[in-house]
C-alpha cells in the first residue's frame, strides 16, 4: 500500500466518523459503487486519475451516482474520490472499506465481526462451498444470493450484506481472505482488536473472560476472541492478533525442543 493510498483511507475514515445518516443501505450502496468502478476500467481510471483536479472527479461522480444513491453515499464518495490514490485498484479497495466500515457503523448492536469468523470458518470447512464461491466461472449475483441464503437467520443483516457483497467481487481475492479482512475492518472501526485463538478444546465462559481481559491489558484496547478448536495443539493456546503472534501451546513446545535435540 503506497503513503498516498494510506493517507486517503485515513480521510476516508476520518469523513464517515463525521458523517450523519449511515445506515445499511448506504453500506449497500457503497460496496455496489465499488463493483461498479471495479468492473469499470475507464471509470476507476478517471476517478482515481491524479493529474486530473479532484472537482473533475467528484464531477464525474455526479454524474455517474447522482440521483441514484443517498446524499450519504454521495458526500462519502466525493470524500473519496477528492483523494489522491497509489493506484485505481486501491481506489475500488477504498470504496469497498468505506462499505464494510459503514456497516460496522450501522450495525453496531450486532457482533459482525464474530458471525464474519463464524462464516470463514464455515467455508473453510467446506472446500466445496470454497470453490463455489471463490471460482471465476459462474454469475457473481448468485454468488451473493447463496450466501444471503446460508446466512438466513444466521447471521445479522450487517455480517450477512458485507459476505454477500465481497463474494460478487472477490477480484482475484480468496474468499477466506476478504472476510477476514472485513473482520479486522469492522473491529478497527468499532476500537477493538480482534484474537484468533487456537484451543486444543473449546474455551469455558471463564477462561475465555480472563484471556480477554488479558489481552485487552497488554495491548491497551478492547480484545474480542475467535476461537478454533484445534486437536494437534495438544494443550494451551495459540493467540494471533494482526501479525502478533503468541504461542504457548504444547504442540509448538514439543516442536522447539525438537529442534534443540536435532541440533
Amino acid at each position: 500500500m503506497g503513503s498516498a493510498t494510506t493517507q486517503a483511507l485515513a480521510a476516508t475514515t476520518a469523513a464517515l466518523r463525521a458523517a450523519s445518516g449511515v445506515d445499511l443501505d448506504v453500506a449497500g450502496e457503497l460496496f455496489a459503487v465499488a463493483r461498479a468502478v471495479g468492473d469499470s476500467s475507464q471509470l476507476s481510471g478517471a476517478l482515481a486519475d491524479s493529474a486530473a483536479s479532484a472537482e473533475a472527479r467528484r464531477k464525474v461522480v455526479a454524474d455517474v451516482f447522482g440521483g441514484a444513491v443517498k446524499p450519504t453515499t454521495a458526500s462519502l464518495l466525493t470524500t473519496a474520490v477528492a483523494q489522491r490514490w497509489s493506484s485505481s485498484d486501491d481506489l475500488v479497495d477504498g470504496i469497498e472499506e468505506l462499505a464494510v466500515r459503514a456497516v460496522a457503523v450501522a450495525d453496531a448492536s450486532a457482533d459482525v465481526e464474530a458471525e464474519l469468523f463464524a462464516f470463514t470458518r464455515t467455508v473453510a470447512d467446506n472446500p466445496e462451498l470454497e470453490l463455489a464461491l471463490g471460482s471465476r466461472l459462474g454469475d457473481s449475483a448468485a454468488k451473493g444470493t447463496l450466501v444471503e441464503k446460508l446466512l438466513q437467520g444466521r447471521a445479522s443483516a450487517g455480517a450477512t450484506l458485507i459476505a454477500s457483497a465481497l463474494v460478487r467481487q472477490p477480484r482475484e481475492r480468496r474468499v477466506r481472505q476478504l472476510l477476514a479482512r472485513a473482520t479486522r475492518l469492522v473491529a478497527d472501526q468499532r476500537n477493538r482488536a480482534v484474537a484468533t485463538v487456537v484451543a486444543a478444546a473449546p474455551l469455558s465462559a471463564a477462561q475465555s473472560e480472563r484471556l480477554a481481559s488479558a489481552l485487552t491489558k497488554r495491548y491497551g484496547t478492547p480484545v474480542s476472541l475467535n476461537t478454533i478448536v484445534d486437536p494437534t495443539v495438544v494443550g494451551g493456546l495459540r493467540v494471533q492478533i494482526a501479525d502478533d503472534v503468541i504461542d504457548a501451546s504444547v504442540s509448538a513446545r514439543l516442536a522447539d525442543l525438537r529442534q534443540r535435540l536435532a541440533g
